[in-house]
């Protein structure tokens, strides 16, 4: 059986926010399909929120007050309840299954729900995919329930890429999902999804196009990435792989010269 497809979404904006002062939300939030928008700031600053009413297609009835529009004009109420959970999809740092099925059943099922011509073979490229961002491989015949946390945020990134029809991805702190997150965020990029991720990782900061800043509840300030901070994310980047080198290295009982 397939699902009704849902509208191809070009553009989602956010409007009528406020801070938790009530002083409205001076920068322009507009998030386009094919773009990475990063939030940053410390917790409690009010990214979270900003996902939440992206999940929700706020209507003025969250406490930040925004409207969520989808390609310019609101989403009526009946398509608040027909797109809930499946115009938008969210990878947090929190993922675990609870279904009692092997990895490539599950696949499998679900690459059959959206209509693949070859349901198997899409299943086995969505399970190479989960093993190349999670830290230890595991087979297709494992149960969900056994995946370790990585693992099963792994294989929901690779899934979601490769298989979601949603075109809205939200992200919250991949950086401690236990993944490989730079080839994470590069399978995400390539789906052409419009992608929402809040993160306090520089990297991961950097390798948005755009970054909004929060304080107060609310987007203090929009900015968008310099050639300065594009040569300090190649630096940061060479650091991160050394680090990661290492890492392994104690991890496989080696020693470091």
């Amino acid at each position: 059986m397939t699902v009704d497809p849902l509208p191809r979404l070009a553009e989602l904006r956010l409007e009528g926010g406020r801070d938790k002062s009530g002083r409205a939300e001076t920068a322009e939030i507009v998030f386009r399909r094919g773009e990475v928008t990063a939030l940053v700031g410390p917790t409690g600053s009010g990214k979270s929120r900003l996902l939440s009413d992206i999940e929700s297609l706020a209507a003025g009835d969250t406490p930040s007050r925004r409207r969520v529009l989808l390609d310019g004009r609101p989403p009526t109420p009946d398509e608040r309840f027909e797109f809930t959970g499946r115009l938008v999809a969210q990878i947090t740092q929190n993922m675990n299954f609870v279904l009692d099925m092997g990895v490539e059943d599950f696949l499998t099922a679900h690459a059959e729900s959206r209509g693949a011509a070859y349901p198997a073979q899409t299943a086995r490229r969505v399970l190479d995919a989960a093993n190349q961002l999670a830290g230890e491989r595991f087979a297709g015949s494992v149960q969900l329930t056994q995946l370790s946390g990585g693992q099963s945020r792994a294989l929901m990134i690779a899934d979601t890429a490769l298989l979601s029809s949603s075109p809205v991805l939200l992200i919250d702190e991949i950086e401690n999902a236990g993944v490989d997150k730079s080839q994470a965020l590069s399978l995400l990029l390539a789906s052409e999804k419009l992608v929402v991720m809040a993160t306090h990782d520089p990297v991961l900061a950097l390798s948005a196009q755009r970054r909004l800043a929060f304080e107060n509840g609310a987007v203090h300030r929009a900015l968008i990435r310099t050639p300065e901070e594009a040569h300090a994310l190649v630096r940061l980047t060479d650091m991160e792989a050394e680090f990661s080198r290492l890492r392994e290295a104690l991890r496989a009982g080696g020693t470091v010269a």
